[in-house]
């Protein structure tokens, strides 16, 4: 068996080139923003599709690059990371579905059926898993906008309050507020249960 010859190795210096490069880069070169779209298109897409459903989810993520593109020359370059930047985009366009997101969560708390099913997904709903799921839409139905997207940004985004205050424009004592009402309601809606455990 021979071995390949050296030159033919690549190593792709993008996959550690930071996001405020790719995008001042994408200034002059459109097609860097590619790999930002590929490092993030996924995740942004989950959290819309875990809002919206999955069909809304590849509207509202292919509006989420195309907006971001378009913006992309007042990126603030001293942030290193686009994430936050991203999911605030994708958290007003998801805003804009508001009332289909509303809409969307009350049927779902009526059927529990999960908006993305599991890779292999069973044909048999488990009962207990369908009434928590109908439990949780309820209660997320239930919030205002600005608690469900504090809420949703950090239980399914996974942002830090940082970066959820960073995506929404508020101040971070903003989401440490919201973020507990919004516990606090979405607890007594779940009997107890807490949505979103709080990392300290």
């Amino acid at each position: 068996m021979t071995a390949r010859p050296a030159e033919t190795v690549e190593t792709d210096e993008t996959d550690e080139t930071d996001d405020a490069e790719l995008i001042r880069r994408s200034r002059d070169d459109p097609e860097q923003f590619a790999v930002l779209f590929d490092r993030y298109v996924h995740q942004i897409h989950h959290y819309v599709a875990r809002r919206l459903g999955t069909q809304a989810a590849d509207d509202i993520t292919a509006e989420t690059f195309l907006a971001a593109f378009r913006r992309r020359d007042s990126y603030d370059l001293a942030r290193p990371l686009a994430r936050p930047w991203l999911y605030g985009i994708a958290t007003t366009l998801v805003a804009r579905h508001r009332r289909g997101e509303e809409r969307f969560l009350r049927a779902l708390s009526r059927t529990g059926v999960d908006p993305l099913p599991e890779p292999m997904a069973d044909a048999v709903v488990d009962r207990v898993a369908a009434q928590e799921e109908r439990r949780l839409a309820k209660a997320l139905a239930g919030l205002s906008r600005g608690d469900r997207d504090v809420l949703l940004l950090i239980a399914w985004g996974d942002l830090s309050y940082e970066e959820a205050a960073q995506a929404l424009g508020v101040p971070v004592g903003t989401v440490r507020s919201r973020l507990h009402r919004a516990r606090k309601k979405a607890r007594a809606a779940l009997g107890g249960d807490d949505p979103a455990q709080e990392e300290e």
